[in-house]
C-alpha cells in the first residue's frame, strides 16, 4: 500500500510528540539580541538607524516586532518536523490586517513578506503564538486570558488546516477572507476593531495625494517632514535631475517584472516626484521610497512604494533564496501566500549604491485600503478572536504551498499541539522581555544608538 501524505504526518509524531513543541530553552551559545541589532544596522542607512531602536524601545511588542532575526535564530533551535511550507517570515499580529483585493473587495490576510521563505511550519505558527502572548502581557491580561488567546491562535491553525487537507487543491487557492465575512464568521465586536478596518476604505492614492503633497511653482510635490520623508532634491543637493532619471529608469525596469496588462496600466502614469520615507519598524533604516505618478491630471494619482529587500532572516537556517535577487524573493513568496495581491507588485534588478553594494528592492502601492488591528486597546476577548482570524489565514496560506495532509495528520483532532504552543509563547514572551531590557540596558550604557519620539 502506497505511504500517503497523511501517513508521513502522523509517523512524524513518533519523532517529534506534538509536545515537544511546548519547551523553550535557550541554547548554550545563544547570541546576544543586541549583537544581532548592531549587525543588522551594518547595512541599513545609518541616520535612521537609532530612529529603529528607538521605535523597538516603546514596548515589549514593539521590540518583537523588531526583532524577526533575533527570533530566526531561536526557532532554529526547536524541534520541527522537517515538513516545510512557504513561510511569511515575521508572521506577528501587526503583520496580518485588511487590504483591497483587485475586484475592490476588502480581504484579510497576512501583509508582511519582507522575510518570506520556504521553511518548516512550525517557525511562522510559533513567532504567531509568541506574539498573541508578548501583546497580552503588554496589556497586563491575566495568565488565564493569555493562554486563551494563544489556545484560540493554535486551535484555529490546526482546526482549518484539517479543513483544508479535506479540500481540493483549487478550492483551497480560491478560498479567502472578506472582512464583511470575518465579522460575521467570528462575532466580531463593534467598536475600535470595526472602525480599524473599515477605516482602510479611505486609504486610497487620492487619500495619500491630499496628506503627503502640496504645489510648488504649479506643480505636485511630496511634503518635506524630515527625517520621516525626505524629498529628493534635499537629500542629493544639485543633482535633482539626475536621480529623477536614475529613479525613472529604475521604474521602466520594475515595469518589466509586471504581467502585459499590468504594464499597460502603468504606461498611464508619468513619475513627477520621489522621496525617502521611514516605514515600520524593523524595516527603518533599510532604503525605502515613495512615487508620487500623475495619469491625466492631479485628479489621478498613484503612490508607489519602493522598499529595499534584503535577505530573509530565516536564510541562515532555511537555506538560500532560489532566487536571484531578495526582492523577487518578497514577491514570488506573497504571490504564494496571499489570495490576492496587489496588482501592481513587482521588483527591480540590482540596483548599485552609492557604496558600491549591489541592492534589492520591490514595489507596491503605498496605500491600497491597508489596515491592521489596533492592539493597544484590545481587549482579552477580542485578542482571542484576532488571535484565531489570524491562525485561520497563516493555515491557509501554509495550506496553498505544502503538505496540508501531512500538517493535518500531524497535528490530529485533540488538543496537545495547542496546549504546547501556549506554553512555548508564554516562555518566549518571558525570553523576549529580557531581551527587551538588554536592549534597554545598552541604549543607557551606549552601546547602541536610540532616538525616541519620532
Amino acid at each position: 500500500m502506497a505511504v500517503t501524505a497523511a501517513d508521513l504526518g502522523r509517523a512524524a509524531r513518533s519523532e517529534t510528540p506534538r509536545s515537544s513543541h511546548a519547551s523553550w530553552d535557550p541554547p548554550a551559545h545563544r547570541v546576544d539580541p543586541v549583537v544581532i541589532l548592531r549587525k543588522q544596522a551594518r547595512r541599513r542607512v545609518p541616520e535612521l538607524v537609532p530612529i529603529r531602536h528607538g521605535r523597538m524601545l516603546a514596548s515589549p511588542f514593539a521590540f518583537f516586532r523588531g526583532a524577526a532575526a533575533v527570533m530566526a535564530a531561536d526557532l532554529a533551535s526547536t524541534p520541527v518536523t522537517g515538513i516545510r511550507v512557504q513561510l511569511c517570515g515575521d508572521a506577528h499580529l501587526a503583520n496580518f490586517g485588511g487590504y483591497a483585493a483587485p475586484d475592490r473587495k476588502l480581504v484579510f490576510d497576512l501583509n508582511d513578506f519582507d522575510e518570506t521563505l520556504p521553511g518548516p511550519w512550525e517557525w511562522d505558527v510559533k513567532r504567531l503564538a509568541a506574539s498573541v502572548a508578548v501583546a497580552a502581557r503588554d496589556r497586563g491580561f491575566s495568565v488565564a486570558d493569555r493562554r486563551e488567546a494563544v489556545t484560540r491562535a493554535a486551535l484555529s491553525y490546526r482546526e482549518t488546516m484539517r479543513q483544508f487537507a479535506d479540500m481540493r487543491t483549487l478550492d483551497v487557492w480560491y478560498a479567502r477572507l472578506e472582512v464583511e465575512e470575518l465579522f460575521a464568521r467570528w462575532s466580531v465586536p463593534g467598536g475600535g476593531q470595526r472602525k480599524a478596518l473599515e477605516k482602510a476604505r479611505s486609504k486610497t492614492s487620492l487619500r495619500a495625494f491630499s496628506k503627503l503633497t502640496h504645489e510648488v511653482d504649479g506643480q505636485p510635490r511630496i511634503i518635506s517632514d524630515p527625517p520621516l520623508i525626505v524629498p529628493i532634491e534635499e537629500l542629493v543637493e544639485g543633482a535633482e535631475q539626475q536621480m529623477q532619471e536614475v529613479m525613472t529608469n529604475l521604474l521602466a525596469d520594475y515595469r518589466t517584472t509586471l504581467p502585459d496588462d499590468r504594464r499597460t496600466l502603468i504606461d498611464g502614469y508619468e513619475p513627477v516626484h520621489f522621496a525617502r520615507k521611514v516605514v515600520g519598524v524593523g524595516s527603518v533604516g533599510t532604503r525605502a521610497w515613495i512615487v508620487l505618478l500623475l495619469g491625466r491630471d492631479t485628479r489621478d494619482p498613484l503612490f508607489l512604494q519602493i522598499k529595499e529587500a534584503e535577505a530573509s532572516v530565516l536564510e541562515p537556517f532555511a537555506g538560500r533564496s532560489e532566487y536571484r535577487t531578495s526582492g523577487q524573493r518578497v514577491v514570488e513568496g506573497q504571490r504564494l501566500m496571499q489570495a490576492a495581491s496587489d496588482i501592481l507588485l513587482g521588483w527591480l534588478p540590482d540596483v548599485p549604491g552609492i557604496d558600491g553594494r549591489r541592492r534589492h528592492f520591490y514595489v507596491r502601492q503605498l496605500w491600497d485600503q491597508k489596515a491592521s488591528a489596533r492592539l493597544d486597546d484590545i481587549s482579552p476577548h477580542e485578542l482571542a478572536i484576532y488571535g484565531g482570524v489570524c491562525g485561520w489565514t497563516l493555515a491557509r496560506a501554509h495550506a496553498r504551498t505544502g503538505p496540508r495532509a501531512a500538517i493535518a495528520a500531524y497535528l490530529g483532532g485533540g488538543d496537545r499541539f495547542d496546549r504546547a504552543l501556549a506554553d512555548f509563547a508564554e516562555a518566549y514572551a518571558e525570553q523576549n522581555e529580557r531581551d527587551y531590557a538588554a536592549l534597554v540596558e545598552a541604549v543607557k550604557r551606549g552601546r547602541i544608538p536610540a532616538e525616541t519620539g519620532i
